[in-house]
């Protein structure tokens, strides 16, 4: 059966919506509950959901904007069923949000940022330039300012670590791609992980970028 996608905007998220989304989140293990996904609702501009026929696959809240001009795709959070279409959902919520970035932003290159805690995640960046943090790199000053500048944004840049893009919570719950959390695999993004503790509320601060000339003609590579 095919993913079918519904994207509205945040505030036409109605409470059964969320209680869905939350049970989801259960399954993968984030708990993000639907109190705090009713505070989301109230944050983010867009959200995404998937089902299959009458069953919540999982959904994204996102928003497209630009941080001093440059025009980016923030995804505040997404949140999948652990299944083996797991891939599957994440490439379709992957491609709506290009999809509407195309419409947003022509012949723009575009700044894909989330937050991670897990190096599955790095999934997202299949195929996107300049992608920090990653193995063997030594972030430039304008990477590290942007760490700072999507730290504020995604409201977790009060222990931040611009060298690294670890960030700290503060005992605040916060939103992150909960994705293959319960599939742990090897993969070269482990490294970056290293100094990340997800149970102490730290989250790593990822983004890369999407050229115009991808979302153009749909070349995105998105994970399959």
């Amino acid at each position: 059966m095919a993913i079918e996608l519904t994207t509205k905007d945040c505030d036409a998220l109605d409470d059964a919506e969320l209680e869905e989304l939350a049970a989801v989140s259960d399954l993968q293990g984030a708990a993000f509950s639907a109190g705090f996904l009713s505070k989301q609702r109230e944050e983010w501009v867009l959200s995404s959901l998937a089902r299959e026929g009458d069953s919540l696959l999982g959904g994204m809240m996102f928003t497209l904007e630009r941080i001093g001009g440059t025009p980016c795709i923030l995804i505040n959070l997404i949140v999948t069923q652990p299944k083996d279409r797991e891939r599957e959902l994440l490439a379709a919520l992957l491609h709506e949000a290009y999809s509407r970035a195309l419409l947003a932003f022509p012949d723009e290159d575009v700044l894909v940022g989330v937050k991670l805690i897990s190096p599955n995640g790095y999934e997202i960046f299949n195929g996107l330039s300049d992608v920090v943090p990653r193995p063997g790199h030594r972030p430039t000053g304008e990477e590290r300012a942007w760490s700072r500048r999507l730290a504020k944004r995604f409201g977790l840049d009060h222990g931040l670590d611009d060298r690294s893009s670890l960030a700290v919570s503060e005992g605040e719950q916060y939103g992150y791609v909960a994705y293959r959390l319960q599939d742990p695999v090897e993969t070269p993004f482990q490294e970056v992980f290293e100094c990340c503790a997800p149970e102490e509320g730290q989250a790593l601060i990822v983004f890369g970028w999407v050229m115009a000339e991808q979302l153009a003609d749909g070349s995105v590579p998105v994970p399959v």
